[in-house]
């Protein structure tokens, strides 16, 4: 199979779109997030299905929350 085939390209472009859509899809639910009460980072722990505080606050939440009382 020759590099510079159409095929070739397709193929390769095919298997680049999967690999970065199975990124996305692992990484959608693992990011932290924003407590809109207290600022507070957490994360969904998946085992107890509960809310897992990290013990760290968002910085421009925390100004927001001081801008608006």
């Amino acid at each position: 199979m020759d590099i510079y085939s159409s095929k070739f390209a397709l193929i390769i472009m095919a298997i680049l779109i999967v690999i970065l859509v199975l990124q996305v899809m692992n990484n959608a639910g693992n990011g932290t997030k924003i407590d809109s009460q207290t600022c507070e980072l957490y994360i969904e722990d998946s085992q107890f299905g509960g809310k897992k505080y990290l013990d760290e606050y968002d910085q421009k939440c925390l100004d927001f929350k001081n801008l608006n009382p």
